[in-house]
């Protein structure tokens, strides 16, 4: 069974984002990975809900919603509205993240939980069956075209081993410097979905980098 791919939007050619958004269409990609960043959670701002609409509209790919704001739980209603699918939250943003994770849910969104490259999976332990996904972060979140960071792939197996002993049904998903050589270390791992922006962007053929990543 192939992974899923996400391409991230953070790394395409906003000046014609259309013809970007109509790559990842006509490719086998299974999402398209949409960060939101506020300049206070992380050290950078990408878009708000205005260009979410947009995308929205050109978007045939099921949107994966990533929140990299503080306080998300403000935000599920307008997240809901952009046409999100899943709405990702980051653990270290979340003071209740049961009661965000429900509120997700009730609003008929899947729901994940992301965690930065310093948090544990071990802190998951008590909400691991309540959640859809969990998003590795395997850069420090905020810039695209990071490094990728080594420990990540120990990290995956150790959340893998939790989501077994806990039977859950989370799906494992892996952000940053995601590439053919990264990506097959990380599915190897137990990751089920991978994220990939410059990779996939910058390849000279997108629409063959996708299906190269969706096959490893």
């Amino acid at each position: 069974m192939s992974c899923k791919i996400a391409p991230s939007l953070l790394a395409a050619n906003f000046g014609c984002l259309r013809e970007e958004i109509n790559r990842v269409n006509d490719s086998e990609a299974d999402w398209l990975h949409i960060d939101v960043m506020d300049g206070v959670f992380v050290p950078n701002i990408s878009f708000g809900f205005p260009v979410m609409e947009y995308i929205k509209e050109l978007s045939k790919k099921p949107l994966d919603v990533h929140l990299m704001i503080t306080d998300p739980a403000k935000f599920i209603n307008e997240v809901k509205d952009s046409g999100a699918y899943i709405m990702n939250v980051h653990y270290e943003a979340c003071l209740h993240l049961h009661r965000t994770i429900q509120q997700i849910k009730e609003c008929g969104m899947k729901a994940a939980v992301t965690l930065n490259p310093h948090t544990p999976v071990i802190l998951l332990e008590d909400i691991i069956r309540d959640v859809d996904m969990v998003l590795i972060m395997s850069v420090n979140p905020g810039f695209g075209g990071q490094k990728f960071i080594e420990n990540s792939i120990e990290k995956v197996s150790r959340l893998k081993e939790l989501i077994l002993r806990k039977n859950s049904s989370a799906l494992i998903e892996v952000d940053g410097g995601i590439n053919l050589e990264t990506g097959k270390k990380i599915v190897d791992a137990g990751a089920d979905v991978l994220v990939a922006g410059n990779s996939v962007f910058r390849a000279s053929d997108p629409v063959e980098m996708i299906s190269k990543l969706k096959m490893l």
